[in-house]
């Protein structure tokens, strides 16, 4: 039975029991879901790969070392500026004066504070491009805390934004299309004098509208950075708990996915706790859906427990309401979330799907790219402690057409091809002592292997069905030994590179007594600041089964041995702690988001160099206010978009005892909001 702890105490960390309270159901305080005994390969993966796969996945590395590349270019040709990922020179040349940067780099970082505001570089400037509550449909009311309904939640921007994606309006010039996911809502914070034993009926449909996604045109200032919304423009669109989806793919249909309300297996209403996200080559939308678990009451099956779902009353108490949420009464509901769901923003009236082929566990978020043929290749993590990495590769290509043909082709790519799990192996496991001590061999590295878990019908985990791999993802990759990871979050491949950044955000339990002990991977004991893994794959065919990694970062304070830039010299960076969302920018650097730093400072937004001679040089951008969270950062030519998730969300803060005046000043409602950055001289972003 999960027992919530009182709110007043704190997280052994840097992030506040509100926060862990309201995002993820206190996920830290109940026992790790993976209990798994899976450190070996054995049998399992001999009968799911095939001889050649298994030779294949460590030729990788062979070849890589080589050739001295990592297979990182496209159309076969390594570009001169690539840094070699197994083995070579480190790139960070000898002797002459260095610019002030990387290009995309060149402000200087914000220090390390506390300040309750969002800090930029000197020279820059902001604007708030949207709040909760600001209305953005037709006939949607101005924002009432004191009168706030949920027919007017529906019709205004939702709660804790989190990821973002801008998309161009090539028909009205100066506008773009926002799109922003809305993680969760704290109802503490939203709603005074709130009774968390006695929510009300409109307080929890207030929670229902507040919860999904947001689609908002806006208005791109001329000569600055500046957004702003436009509402009730035809294509603003509003998301929530009531909205009808689809269930697509292998598993739809499956009498796992059937319920008393939908005996099709095949519809399903609302998404729920949507974290990161990605955007596809295609113009649509994908959508993590993170931390689901909590949402549901009276888990009592072992695949319950196994994704973390309670045997108790939720903290929201939403099953009183609504008897979906009560697993007494539809045990298979909660089989019908965790999915990626994809939507057509510049369709209002599409419906948006639940891509059953792409497994179901704690979607972080799931970024494609293209293989030379054109199929789709998406990278996911599971944001669990000891969870896994996996990725899907479909069997039909995108079609480049703009006809109403194409978009619908396009649109079943992601329905048909093969889901994998990852399994990683160091090169120099003697040398891992659990200190975050480099090897012998001066990096933390190694090759992978990508097993394959289920292909349409048929399934390559032994014991499973197909239905049974997609449904139950999780277990498929306790079965075939699957690499437990430290919180696997958000994932990016480089459009430069082809190389894949996975954001690894902490683990403390890792070496603790029970549980996995380090690894090469993994490298560090009681790991509270995290890492991020650089993976490659043959950019002409990242559908292939082998890679190989090292790690890019580990993070930290630099001046504490047990951390890593890359190579770069560590007086010469910015600290930096608990990595979370990843972008890239034009130049090819990497921008990392931080949830729950660690080292005494709020979180921030921070740039690092992935080639050339500064790679591993990192900077801090900005940081974000009281108890905020650093989310789904976009990094265009002139401009930078934050999504300020939970600001306030610290421990005693209440609507009456409020622990932040963002973004609107004291006296005002703490709300969560996107931030747009520029220069203040309008030239393009750190050059």
């Amino acid at each position: 039975m999960r027992k919530l702890l009182p709110l007043l105490n704190s997280h052994p960390g840097g992030r506040s029991a509100m926060t862990c309270r309201f995002r993820c159901g206190d996920a830290c305080f109940h026992e790790t879901p993976n209990t798994s005994d899976n450190e070996y390969v054995g049998d399992v993966i001999a009968t799911a790969l095939s001889r050649r796969s298994i030779m294949r996945g460590a030729a990788v590395v062979t070849v890589a070392a080589a050739a001295g590349t990592a297979f990182v270019a496209g159309s076969g040709n390594t570009p001169a500026s690539a840094t070699p990922l197994v083995g070579g020179d480190k790139g960070h040349g000898k002797g002459g004066k260095k610019p002030d940067g990387a290009r995309g780099l060149r402000f200087a970082p914000v220090a390390p504070n506390t300040a309750d505001k969002v800090t930029v570089p000197d020279g820059y400037t902001q604007n708030i491009v949207v709040r909760w509550g600001d209305p953005i449909l037709r006939g949607a009311p101005e924002f009432n805390p004191n009168k706030q309904t949920a027919k007017a939640q529906a019709g205004q921007f939702g709660y804790n934004n989190d990821f973002l994606s801008l998309l161009p309006l090539k028909s009205e010039r100066g506008k773009q299309l926002l799109v922003a996911n809305h993680e969760y809502t704290d109802e503490i914070l939203m709603f005074k004098d709130y009774d968390a034993d006695n929510p009300t009926r409109e307080q929890v449909e207030i929670a229902w509208a507040a919860h999904g996604l947001s689609v908002v045109v806006v208005d791109e200032q001329p000569r600055s950075g500046k957004l702003t919304i436009v509402p009730r423009h035809e294509l603003n669109r509003r998301i929530t708990v009531k909205t009808e989806f689809r269930l697509t793919g292998p598993a739809a249909g499956s009498e796992l996915l059937r319920t008393s309300v939908d005996r099709s297996g095949k519809k399903v209403y609302g998404t729920l706790n949507n974290c990161a996200g990605g955007t596809t080559p295609w113009g649509t939308i994908l959508s993590g859906e993170e931390n689901f678990n909590q949402y549901f009451a009276n888990g009592s099956s072992d695949t319950d427990k196994r994704y973390g779902i309670g045997t108790a009353a939720t903290e929201r108490k939403w099953e009183q309401f609504d008897k979906r949420f009560d697993l007494k009464q539809e045990p298979n509901e909660a089989h019908r979330f965790g999915w990626v769901v994809e939507l057509d923003p510049y369709d209002p009236d599409f419906t948006p799907r639940k891509r059953t082929a792409l497994g179901r566990f704690k979607h972080e978020a799931a970024q494609p790219r293209l293989t030379s043929d054109g199929r789709a290749v998406v990278y996911m993590g599971d944001d669990e402690k000891f969870d896994y990495f996996y990725k899907f590769v479909s069997s039909k290509s995108m079609k480049k057409g703009n006809s109403r043909a194409d978009r619908d082709h396009n649109l079943t790519l992601l329905d048909e091809g093969t889901l994998y799990v990852a399994k990683l192996t160091g090169d120099s496991p003697q040398d891992v002592d659990g200190t975050g001590k480099l090897p012998k061999d001066g990096e933390f590295d190694g090759s992978g292997v990508w097993i394959p878990l289920a292909t349409g019908d048929v399934s390559h985990v032994p014991g499973m069905t197909a239905d049974e791999v997609y449904v139950f993802t999780r277990l498929a990759g306790d079965k075939v030994g699957a690499t437990k990871m430290d919180r696997p979050e958000d994932v990016e491949p480089s459009p430069r590179t082809g190389r894949v950044y996975v954001a690894l955000t902490n683990n403390t339990d890792r070496g603790a007594a029970g549980k996995a002990a380090a690894d090469e991977a993994n490298p560090r004991n009681a790991n509270k600041h995290g890492h991020i893994l650089e993976l490659a794959e043959n950019w002409d065919d990242p559908a292939g089964d082998g890679f190989a990694w090292r790690l890019f970062l580990v993070a930290g304070d630099p001046k504490d041995p047990a951390t890593y830039f890359a190579g770069y010299p560590k007086e010469k960076v910015s600290q930096i702690s608990c990595p979370d969302n990843v972008a890239f920018d034009p130049h090819g650097n990497l921008w990392i988001s931080t949830d729950g730093a660690q080292l005494g400072s709020h979180d921030g937004l921070f740039g690092v160099a992935t080639q050339g001679e500064r790679r591993g040089e990192l900077k801090q951008f900005l940081t974000v206010p009281n108890g905020a969270e650093t989310c789904g950062p976009i990094i265009q030519d002139r401009r930078v978009l934050v999504a300020v998730q939970h600001p306030g969300e610290l421990d005693g803060a209440t609507v009456d005892n409020p622990l932040s005046a963002w973004p609107d000043g004291r006296g005002k409602m703490v709300r969560p909001a996107v931030v747009a950055v520029w220069r203040k001289d309008g030239d393009d972003i750190g050059v």
